[in-house]
Parts: C-alpha cells; structure tokens; sequence
C-alpha cells in the first residue's frame, strides 16, 4: 500500500459522507418531523452541547454544588480543563439555561468578568471548541442551504448556478412569517418536549433571490423551493462558519465593518448597484458567528462606534449593515474584561446602555490548594517537563 493509503485509512468515511449530507426543502422538512432539535436556536444549542457531557453533583461546606464534566476538557486530554470555578460556572449555566428558554437573558451580552489570569479566555476558548466538535455529532446536528440557479436563472447569482446563503441561515427561515404558525401546526413540527419556533427572516442577498424567483414562478412557492438544496452545516472557527473572535485594535486602523460587513466593489459591475445585496460582503464578525457564538476579547476597550452595533446585536438581535435594512442574527455573544475596565465602565455615565445590556459572570481565583495542584499537575507533567 502506498504511503498515501496509508494516511487515507485513517479517514472515517461515513463519518464525512454525514457531514457532507445534501437533500431537497422538502427531505429537511421530513428531517425536522423527526427530529425537531435541529432547529434549535445557538442558546439552546450551546447549553445542551455542555450538558452532553455530563454533570455530577457533590457537597461542598453543606452546599449542593453541580459539577460539568465539559469544563475538564476531557476530549482534548484535559489541556483547557478548569479547576476550581464550579461555582462560577455553575452561574454561567443558569444564565445559558434562562437564555436558551427564551427568559430574556438572551438579549444580555454574557461578560466574564474577573482578574487576569483566571480563566476568562479558556472558558471562552472552550465554549466555541466544543460547540465546533458538537456540530459534528448526530446530537449537533445543524443545517443551511443553498440557492440551485440553472440555465437563465444564474443572471441571478451573476453567472453562477449556485448561490450560498452567506450568513448561513436556518432553513426554515424560507417560510413567510404569515405562514409559520400553521406550517408548524399542519406537518406537526415540534413535540411536546420541544416547541418549535421559526424566528427571523433571510439575510438580504437570499430575500432578494427568493422574491425574484417569485416573480419568475408568478407566486408558485413550491416551484421557487425547489430551487433550494439544504445540507449539514459544520461549525468551524479556521474556516470563519458560525464561531467567530473580534479583538479591539488601533483605532486608525478598524472600522464596524469588521463586525457588520461591507460593500464588495468588485462586484458592483455585475449587479449594477452598490445597494444591491448580492455585492455585499457578508464577512462581518457578527455575520459569520451568526448560528454560533461570538467572543469579544477585552470587550470594554473598544471604541464607541464599534456599541452601536453591539446594543442592536443584543437587544433586537439585529445588526444593520451598509446601506441595507436590519439583518436578523442567532449567536451568543460573550465578552470578557478585567476589574480595571470593568470599573470604568461602571463609572462612565455615557455607557449606561451597554451596562444595562450586559449580564455579568464573575470568574474569579482558585481559592482552594487542593484545586490549584491539579493546574500543576496538568502543565507541568512528565512529557512538558522530560
């Protein structure tokens, strides 16, 4: 056997004939009457995928404590494992568990505040690796779609016969608004344990094409979806699908469109106009989180004009780029600081906005001797020492 044999035996390939799956509108639809959890929105996503792994509970000085096996990063070999937090993390999951059942907290950017040091970024680092890993399992499972433009119909897409939805949105997006509750109601989407909910419309580039594909159909909605190729959506921070990290910078040298998107002026000549949606990036931090999360580093220094987008993003779940109407978006937004920016923000009568918007998470020093051998024991084992 060849050397590259060798290597290719490594490969599971029904693993990937999984997550490479394609099917037609109406195969999701049949998809969904079975298993309705894969509508889920990125709240209830994220708490199930920690919870995937497992609690214990335990007493700790005549208090109940939960324990969640996912922070010990036992699918990595331990090496973000944290120790010692799991009362703070135990204030974590009760703010992910209220936001995935829609209690309000899922309009709050969660802000991990705490010393330096003291795992702020490895909980966040954690967080969209393991949601990363879950959209591989059938548990995880998630799904976009795409636009199928043959013939004529590639002027559309300007010359190409498929078009991606660029903010890989929820299928079921596709639904007018007026016709969701009696769509879930007449297939019987949904089960007693799981109601389904169809929140949001299309991005702008995909709303467009929907409503020219109308227009070509006279109204035939069933002619226009069969235009649509659904598949497996995989979670992935290299490749920028539904994880995103949006660090401050120099302020000479970043704009929001680093956050919302901006105008691709390359393609202004094939559609014609800088308004036109389909000549629009859609490469924005909040834009490719979109279905995920989204990690602020050092939130509180950013500047000013980068908030505006943040309170939309929050509160309406909306983010408004350039020059095109509110783009609906489904994405944790976490954020991490230090007491001394933390401090400011409580001090500056102009931020009150954004206070208002935040839920904060203390994450604060290990305490215990016990806890802070284990972080000794991990980093400075036998092979790292020799």
């Amino acid at each position: 056997m060849s050397l590259v044999g060798q290597i290719a035996e490594l490969q599971n390939l029904k693993t990937y004939k999984e997550l490479s799956w394609e099917g037609s509108f109406e195969d999701y639809l049949d998809l969904v009457r079975k298993n309705p959890h894969v509508t889920r929105n990125a709240y209830q996503r994220l708490y199930d995928m920690v919870l995937s792994h497992g609690v214990e509970e335990y007493i700790d000085n005549k208090k109940k404590l939960t324990r969640y096996k996912f922070f010990r990063d036992e699918s990595h070999g331990g090496r973000d494992a944290v120790f010692g937090l799991d009362v703070a993390l135990m204030r974590l999951m009760n703010v992910l568990k209220s936001a995935a059942q829609g209690y309000g907290t899922e309009r709050r950017i969660i802000l991990l505040h705490g010393p330096v040091g003291s795992a702020k970024s490895t909980i966040a680092r954690q967080l969209k690796k393991g949601l990363e890993d879950y959209s591989r399992t059938a548990e995880g499972a998630l799904y976009t779609y795409y636009w199928t433009l043959p013939g004529a119909l590639s002027e559309l897409a300007g010359g190409s016969e498929t078009f991606p939805s660029p903010m890989h949105d929820e299928p079921l997006r596709l639904i007018p608004r007026e016709w969701r509750e009696q769509t879930i109601a007449r297939l019987r989407l949904g089960t007693d344990d799981f109601k389904l909910k169809i929140e949001g419309d299309v991005n702008p580039a995909c709303r467009l094409i929907f409503k020219e594909l109308m227009r070509h159909y006279e109204g035939h909605f069933e002619k226009v979806m069969s235009h649509v190729r659904v598949k497996r959506l995989v979670l992935s921070e290299q490749d920028r699908i539904g994880i995103g990290t949006f660090q401050p910078k120099d302020e000479k040298n970043q704009d929001s469109t680093e956050l919302t998107g901006d105008i691709n002026y390359r393609k202004i000549a094939t559609f014609g106009s800088d308004s036109d949606p389909r000549a629009f990036n859609f490469d924005g931090e909040f834009n490719i989180a979109n279905r995920g999360i989204l990690e602020f580093v050092e939130i509180l220094k950013l500047d000013v004009a980068f908030l505006y987008d943040l309170l939309g993003a929050t509160q309406e779940r909306k983010i408004k780029p350039k020059k095109f109407a509110q783009t609906d978006i489904d994405e944790v937004i976490l954020g991490h600081t230090n007491e001394a920016e933390y401090k400011k923000l409580l001090n500056n009568e102009f931020m009150e906005a954004l206070r208002d918007r935040t839920i904060k998470v203390d994450i604060p020093y290990i305490t215990k001797v016990s806890e802070e051998v284990k972080i000794y024991t991990k980093d400075f084992t036998s092979q790292k020492v020799g």
